[in-house]
């Protein structure tokens, strides 16, 4: 099958399905009452694990997952797969030490959160950086991903397919909020799971001549390169778009291309830094979108209770341990079918291609529909996610606090409602100008990365050091854009996980040594309100259950750092990466040893707004327990046979 000519058959089954999903979306948004805010933003808050599970994967897989994560396979291999394999872990992280907290707090938005625990300046500024980023990067790449799966399949130009996916988002998500897109994610991961393993069943089969098993072990035994888990400095992969550029003499846009000879050859390395996919960068990027990214977060938010959403949560966690089957194997598989051709003549001309041609031709006629079909369903599933959390932060943290602090809960849900229409209409306004970015997934990780160390420092001490202030906090979110941005321009060569794990520690170092400087006192218990709302003060001081000590707080905090800043450190001094010199390493080290050492002789009182946190709080049950083993048993036999 060419590429834009899905076929009849298939075509009938896609549009039966996308209208089928519509349907349904508008029928739960019309038989569910979305009257009150937490109707609309939270599902009334009564989630089974199941759905929870459910929407989290829906939600997270989308196109930067099927088809950027199958382009980065095409050219990479395997290792982008760590996104996933560690996110299992991150996961049960979240389950265990940072849902509990939320929950406690009955909260909406992560900036409310950061409300209660620091003060208002710090939510709203937070709020305009996630209304932005969810807008111009998560927003706009999805809608870009999706429409370019439709183009390449369908042969409709970029621009209507934005314009379709953004029709079909806004079908149910607008008018039926968090129920309508809950429920639908629910219908739509069964067949996005099925449609992703018949579409790596397909090519794997040719590849292995009638056997899956047969045609994984070809490509491991034909690219052994394409099975590296962790790199090293000197591996590199070929760009095929600028390959084909190279070869054509061309740009996309037909002017005459300012590439040199060798420009097509790129640093793997620099995209997947070693070891820093178990130790380093690789936690801040899994730890804010998985514990405080708002659309992620927000389903465990709406769940019945904490049980439920940690089981829910553990579910989405083993999900995630076979999604790379069908979100990178795929794609190895079409390099090694490709491989041999001149870029020049390849069907493909760039990588995130990789799995719209897969469907196109290894998938059998029915089922390269309905598989397609889910896919650009989990697109506009994962579009709506972003949506309704751009559209909740708005109304809650926005509007309510400074437009009108005093509307109605119908009000609320009608500004919801348009503010979501307008963030799709700016996303779809953006997504265009992704046309030339090569392997998408990589841009996504790389721009969040300009907020999420200070943001994961802001969250993480915030929960566990009792004397992190509102001033520390709003330092740290204030200078984590200007700081990654420089080291951007000062050390281009520094890999962005690795200049995330830097800002990380920097970030600790703010927030330790300013809080010393400008901590207010606690008051005495009875001075203060037992209700943590009062006063924006998460406490509970009516409970007679001793607090966690701190110094196990302290102990926490440190791990965090030495697996983060020091464990990256000591990578860069045994593992030198060209253009980066040997005293950057050393920075890494002393700093990270700097702040553990600020951490364990910190004298100064608990701030007013510190958290109790109680032990019975962060108790678990023996089924997510056993859960958590099996999962890092899995990983740790995966790393040990490809590691």
């Amino acid at each position: 099958m060419e590429l834009g000519n899905l076929g009849t058959i298939d075509t009938v089954i896609f549009g039966a399905y996308i209208v089928g999903v519509i349907l349904f979306g508008v029928w739960i948004a019309n038989r569910e009452k979305t009257s009150t805010a937490s109707d609309y933003f939270l599902a009334s808050r009564s989630l089974p694990w199941w759905a929870v599970g459910g929407s989290l994967i829906a939600s997270n897989i989308s196109a930067e997952q099927i088809i950027g994560m199958n382009g980065s396979g095409f050219e990479l291999g395997l290792a982008i797969a760590a996104y996933e394999l560690m996110a299992a872990i991150t996961l049960i992280l979240v389950a265990k030490f940072f849902l509990p907290v939320f929950l406690k707090q009955e909260i909406y938005t992560m900036p409310q959160f950061l409300e209660e625990r620091y003060d208002g300046t710090v939510r709203t500024i937070m709020s305009v950086f996630w209304i932005a980023l969810f807008v111009f990067v998560n927003i706009a790449t999805v809608l870009y991903l999706g429409a370019l799966a439709i183009e390449t399949l369908l042969g409709i130009d970029l621009i209507y397919g934005i314009i379709g996916l953004v029709l079909y988002s806004a079908s149910f998500s607008i008018f039926g909020g968090l129920k309508a897109v809950v429920w639908t994610d629910v219908v739509q991961v069964v067949v996005l799971m099925l449609g992703g393993t018949i579409a790596a069943y397909g090519i794997l089969s040719v590849v292995g001549d009638g056997s899956v098993f047969t045609g994984i072990a070809n490509l491991y035994q034909a690219l052994p390169e394409h099975f590296e888990m962790l790199f090293e400095p000197g591996d590199t992969y070929l760009d095929v778009a600028s390959a084909h550029e190279l070869s054509t003499g061309v740009t996309p846009y037909g002017e005459p291309t300012a590439l040199e000879s060798g420009a097509e050859v790129k640093s793997s390395f620099q995209l997947l830094p070693g070891m820093a996919l178990l130790f380093g960068g690789m936690w801040i990027t899994n730890g804010y979108y998985w514990g405080n990214n708002q659309y992620i977060i927000q389903r465990a938010l709406a769940s019945k209770d904490l049980a439920e959403a940690q089981r829910g949560v553990a579910f989405a966690a083993f999900m995630k341990l076979f999604i790379p089957f069908f979100a990178v194997l795929p794609g190895i598989a079409a390099w090694y079918l490709l491989r041999e051709q001149d870029p020049a003549n390849l069907p493909i001309t760039k990588a995130d291609q990789a799995f719209p041609w897969v469907l196109a031709n290894y998938v059998g006629v029915g089922f390269t529909g309905l598989t397609f079909a889910a896919l650009v369903a989990a697109i506009g599933s994962s579009v709506s996610s972003m949506v309704n959390s751009t559209s909740t932060i708005f109304t809650m943290d926005i509007y309510n606090k400074f437009i009108n602090p005093e509307a109605t809960e119908g009000r609320q849900v009608r500004v919801g409602q348009i503010s979501a229409a307008v963030s799709l209409v700016i996303g779809a306004a953006v997504a265009p100008a992704l046309d030339n970015a090569g392997q998408v997934f990589q841009v996504i990780q790389e721009y969040t990365g300009f907020i999420s160390p200070g943001v994961l420092v802001v969250f993480v001490f915030g929960f566990f050091y009792r004397r992190g202030t509102a001033k520390a906090a709003l330092l740290v979110v204030l200078s984590s854009v200007p700081l990654s941005w420089a080291f951007q321009q000062l050390m281009p060569d520094l890999p962005f996980l690795d200049r995330m794990a830097f800002i990380f520690v920097i970030s600790a170092l703010l927030m330790v040594v300013v809080s010393q400087f400008t901590g207010r006192k606690r008051l005495a218990p009875g001075e203060e309100s037992a209700n943590h709302k009062t006063g924006g003060q998460i406490t509970n001081r009516d409970s007679h259950e001793k607090l966690i000590k701190d110094i196990k707080l302290r102990n926490g905090l440190c791990l965090a750092v030495i697996g983060i800043g020091g464990a990256t450190g000591l990578r860069l001094l045994l593992q030198p990466v060209p253009g980066i010199p040997l005293w950057m390493s050393i920075i890494f080290l002393v700093l990270s040893i700097g702040v553990v050492a600020l951490i364990y002789t910190d004298k100064t009182a608990d701030d007013y707004k510190a958290i109790d946190l109680h032990p019975s709080l962060f108790r678990t049950r023996m089924g997510f327990n056993i859960a958590a083993i099996v999962i890092i048993l899995i990983l740790a036999f995966l790393y040990t046979w490809l590691g």
